[in-house]
């Protein structure tokens, strides 16, 4: 299964735990949310707004946009694509009855580094 993300800025930061829970089969025991993209990534944290900006500066920081990379040449995306692999494509979450099993405070957060875009998100 899978479902798209819409972003209307380069770097943001999107809730998708709604979308996800839909997708998750009552006898699952893992559910695995997959982002098949080299620009963007999925992470499992607190959906607070200041937090949420937090992530953008603290990813700004460690890869500054033209920092002089040499993937630049080719698309001027380099610090996206760095910024995804320090992401991850992928978070693996157990289910219990047929629930997410996330702590109080976690939530699946899409991240689009390269935005904005419409991206695909597969749920298993």
């Amino acid at each position: 299964m899978e479902f798209e993300v819409s972003t209307s800025e380069r770097v943001a930061v999107v809730d998708i735990t709604e979308q996800v829970e839909r997708r998750v089969f009552s006898d699952a025991e893992i559910c695995t949310v997959f982002v098949p993209h080299t620009t963007a990534g999925v992470v499992v944290n607190e959906n607070e707004s200041r937090l949420r900006s937090d992530l953008e500066t603290a990813l700004s920081a460690l890869v500054p946009e033209d920092d002089g990379y040499r993937h630049d040449e080719i698309d001027d995306n380099a610090d996206a694509h760095l910024r995804s692999m320090l992401l991850g494509s992928s978070v693996t979450i157990p289910v219990s009855d047929g629930d997410l099993a996330l702590g109080t405070w976690q939530s699946i957060l899409f991240v689009d580094c390269d935005g904005p875009r419409t991206r695909r998100v597969i749920v298993r």
